[in-house]
């Protein structure tokens, strides 16, 4: 049986880039589903477990900023790691970031709130003394401690993410009139790492993202299942 969960999470700001946009970033209306899953991941997370998020409540109005980031324009070559790997030595895996270093512009979201609701399953890589019980103690408890394995953020590193475990009601949202029920177009639901049947797009890596129809109603993003007819790939 899933356990299902409540977490609280707002900043000062955030962006959840739109995959369609190439040079510049801009974010996504709203937090997107495979974020929200990385800040559950960030307070605790295990093999045998599986986040899956089920409803995102928007708190707070839609508000946009446009910035200028600096951001590192390339990586080490993955090549470069094998053959250190292999060497057993890093002297080789440096990365000069003042030659490397671009500013871009992004269109970011500032001051966000939100509270995510969302259930875990048991995985097959559970073992005997896995119990959904167990996790959604050791969740609560961390949760409600501000305990997490490394800094949630909303999008980017330099954005974090504040959460508290929340079990009272639903806060009413002060969403405008034409944001409390808007169509949000296509929206990132989740990347997979096993190839799907039937085709679908393919990243380099071997990555299957999967879009949805996002549309905000009253305030609150429902989020269908990986499997649900309606998600695309």
């Amino acid at each position: 049986m899933p356990f299902g969960v409540r977490i609280r999470v707002s900043g000062r700001h955030a962006c959840f880039s739109r995959p369609e946009m190439k040079t510049e970033r801009v974010s996504y209306d709203v937090i997107t589903p495979s974020a929200a899953r990385g800040i559950l991941e960030a307070i605790h997370w295990k093999p045998a477990i599986r986040w899956t998020i089920d409803r995102i409540h928007v708190l707070k109005p839609i508000r946009f900023q446009s910035i200028r980031r600096n951001e590192v324009g390339g990586k080490i070559p993955v090549s470069n790691v094998r053959a250190a790997m292999k060497a057993g030595a890093v002297h080789d895996l440096r990365l000069v970031v003042n030659d490397a270093r671009q500013q871009r512009a992004a269109t970011i979201l500032v001051d966000v709130d939100y509270v995510i609701e969302a259930h875990f399953d048991l995985t097959d890589r559970a073992g005997p003394d896995d119990t959904p019980a167990k996790h959604h103690e050791m969740f609560s408890r961390r949760a409600a401690n501000g305990q997490c394995f490394h800094q949630p953020c909303f999008g980017n590193r330099e954005f974090p993410a504040d959460f508290q475990l929340w079990t009272d009601p639903i806060p009413a949202h002060v969403l405008p009139g034409d944001q409390a029920n808007k169509d949000l177009g296509w929206m990132l639901l989740d990347i997979h790492h096993t190839p799907t049947r039937g085709g679908g797009h393919v990243c380099d890596d071997g990555c299957v993202p999967h879009f949805f129809p996002a549309r905000l109603k009253d305030g609150v993003l429902t989020v269908p299942r990986l499997d649900a007819a309606e998600v695309r790939s």
